[in-house]
This record gives C-alpha cells, structure tokens and sequence, in this order.
C-alpha cells in the first residue's frame, strides 16, 4: 500500500498530541514559577550553546575532512555511521538557530522547531547506537518542552 502525501505529517502531528497527553497533561506539572523561567530563558541557552558550538563543529568537520580517509580505514562502517550521526546533529543545531526568534517571540513556530530539532537529535544517537542515552535525553528534553509548551501561542 502506497502512502499519501500527507501520512508524515499526520503522523508527526499523532505523535506530539500523544506526547502532549503524556508528558504534559498526565506527568506531575513543574510549578508555574519554573516553567516561567525557563520559558524565560530558553532563548538565551539556546543562543549560548549554539555559539559555543560554533568553533566545535567547525574544527569537526575540519578534522572529520582530513581523517576520513584513516577513520574509513580504522573503523570501517562504525566511522560512517558516527558521521551519519553528525550530519544529522547538525541539521538539529540548525533547526535550534531557525527556533531562536521564535522562542523570544513565544510562538508555536519557534517551539515546534526545538521539538523537530530533539525528535532529529534522538535520530542522531539512534544511528550512533546511543540508544539508552539517545532516549534518556530526548525523553528528559520532550519533558520540559510540552511542560512549557502552553506558554507558546
């Protein structure tokens, strides 16, 4: 059976109402104080980290460039894997950067992308076979974000 266009999207849509049902309204609630400071201040970590970043992710790919041919050599499929991983935790800090305004504006638009960017980050250390850590984070990470999510319009 073929899928519709549409299948992703409402899968996707599927998921964060479930999570929403889960993580916000059935877990115990963060007090409204808490959730108010991390609303407040999730653009700014966000824009923190992103710069202290920055330079990792340049000398990575830097390095990643002139190793590969060694990494290839050493580590065979394990090195393709880890830089399958990075490609596609490098679409997450894009997705971050693209949610900055948004945050500072509190709408859905810049939340819904931090949680695609924490849904892509799961994907990445699924494919780096980080699978207990990958979804002790995302887990932790979806927490916060629906507990905080009806601060976003």
């Amino acid at each position: 059976m073929a899928e519709k266009p549409g299948d992703l999207h409402s899968s996707l849509k599927g998921l964060e109402g479930t999570l929403d049902l889960y993580l916000a309204k059935k877990a115990p609630q963060l007090p409204a104080n808490v959730k108010q400071i991390i609303v407040n201040l999730a653009p700014w970590v966000t824009l923190i980290v992103l710069i202290l970043a920055l330079p990792v992710i340049l000398v990575f790919f830097g390095l990643a460039t002139v190793l590969a041919p060694f990494g290839i050599l050493a580590e065979g499929a394990r090195y393709g894997y880890s830089l399958v991983g990075s490609l596609v935790l490098l679409v997450a800090l894009v997705m971050e950067a693209l949610a900055i305004p948004g945050l500072f504006a509190r709408s859905r638009k810049g939340w819904r992308l931090v949680y695609w960017a924490t849904l892509v980050t799961l994907v990445s250390s699924l494919a780096e076979f980080n699978v207990v850590g990958g979804l002790l984070s995302a887990l932790i990470g979806l927490y916060f974000l629906f507990q905080v999510r009806e601060y976003y319009k």
